[in-house]
């Protein structure tokens, strides 16, 4: 049997991300210096603090058994005290949290534990890959709405609901979006919350970019809204907050349902992360937080150095009010090439690594993600190399 001959392996495009990632990683072997701008992949470590703690747990030498699935005590407690003083939102540690391997594992896992196949999933378009695979691979159909949270978003809902048989049973929210950083307010989940308890509908939030917003303006939880819990759990990751990706860890928090079902399946998949692991990501919530608002400040600066001198370089883009990216419409001129086909060209003759908007869902063709991940003398070199580009293209 061949391997695409597998049922959900069947069910799988082939990972466009990694197409262009893949390129990236031959012209670095070829000895070009390739300024990335594609993957989300912070470029400074954690805090020395957090480095120190996972040193010194991982000396002791009980440190290293199995450790538990849904985290140890002292790490759920920390995060329940995080949504405490971040958005006045009560949590328990024993049944409203739960710690994941990243929210990329969380979302996967929890599409396994409450989805059934012939499911109907609502997800956004475009949106980060595992908001809809993490559900396609369970055995679910996606039905797609807008990511763009304005009257069309609530149309779209409606007309799900009254059109789709089975009716959805999910839906998944993700804001600041991954990949075209839009933001809501609270008014937003709100109503989100109210349709969802309306139509019996369970609501995922990915707030994985919860700490990274910029001009003063605070991302919300929807668990912010009263009732909220009834029908939602939401995913963050300390990925980007603390500069820890690698380590992958986040959380899933909310309703109580969910976040056992979600707990029974992992139970079952694995035994949690290294101790050691989950005792540094103690000491970072728990910590000072001058390395949070250090990042923010970072990220803001380089988002405006991008904005401003990709501008002088003939390529307008619009300026993110939170996460790590950009999300910017094909320069004039290229519109037909196409977003992947774009990327290869931009990474071919201009050094410069992008990630295709076509990678996140049909909806994102004619885009790219922009990702704020290399320093602001690299962002104003990859801006000089664009104007090249574009200056050499144009008219073909």
């Amino acid at each position: 049997m061949m391997s695409d001959e597998f049922y959900r392996i069947k069910r799988l495009p082939p990972y466009v991300i990694a197409e262009v990632n893949a390129m990236r990683h031959e012209a670095r072997r070829a000895g070009r210096d390739i300024i990335d701008l594609g993957m989300g992949n912070p470029d400074h470590p954690p805090p020395q603090h957090v480095i120190d703690k996972l040193c010194e747990v991982a000396a002791k030498p009980g440190a290293h058994g199995y450790s538990q699935s849904k985290g140890i005590p002292g790490l759920r407690k920390a995060q329940a005290n995080y949504y405490g003083r971040r958005f006045n939102v009560d949590l328990d540690p024993d049944r409203e949290v739960v710690v994941t391997m990243g929210s990329k594992e969380g979302l996967s896992s929890m599409a396994t534990a409450i989805t059934a196949p012939g499911d109907v999933i609502l997800a956004p378009s475009p949106s980060y890959p595992i908001h809809t695979f993490g559900f396609i691979i369970a055995g679910a159909t996606i039905r797609s709405v807008p990511t763009t949270p304005d009257e069309r978003y609530w149309r779209a809902l409606e007309n799900a609901m009254d059109y789709t048989v089975p009716r959805p049973t999910v839906l998944v929210v993700n804001y600041p979006s991954n990949p075209t950083a839009e933001t809501v307010d609270l008014a937003f989940y709100e109503r989100l919350v109210a349709w969802a308890k309306e139509n019996r509908v369970w609501v995922l939030s990915d707030l994985a970019y919860s700490e990274l917003y910029y001009d003063g303006k605070p991302t919300r939880s929807i668990l912010e809204v009263p009732g909220a819990k009834d029908v939602a759990v939401e995913f963050t990751s300390m990925s980007k907050t603390y500069s820890m990706a690698g380590w992958r860890m986040g959380f899933a928090v909310g309703n109580p349902t969910l976040i056992s079902a979600l707990t029974r399946v992992k139970s079952y998949l694995d035994y949690g992360a290294f101790t050691p692991i989950q005792a540094a990501a103690c000491a970072a919530l728990n910590g000072p937080q001058d390395v949070v608002e250090e990042n923010r400040a970072r990220y803001q600066s380089r988002r405006d150095v991008m904005v401003e001198s990709f501008a002088r370089a003939g390529w307008d883009i619009p300026t993110p009010p939170a996460s790590m990216f950009a999300w910017a419409k094909l320069p004039p001129g290229f519109e037909e090439m196409g977003s992947l086909e774009f990327s290869k060209q931009l990474l071919e003759h201009a050094d410069v690594a992008v990630a295709a908007g076509v990678g996140y869902g049909e909806e994102g063709e004619g885009h790219v993600r922009i990702a704020m991940v290399e320093n602001e003398q690299r962002i104003r070199q990859a801006a000089r190399n664009v104007k090249r580009f574009l200056a050499d293209h144009a008219g073909r």
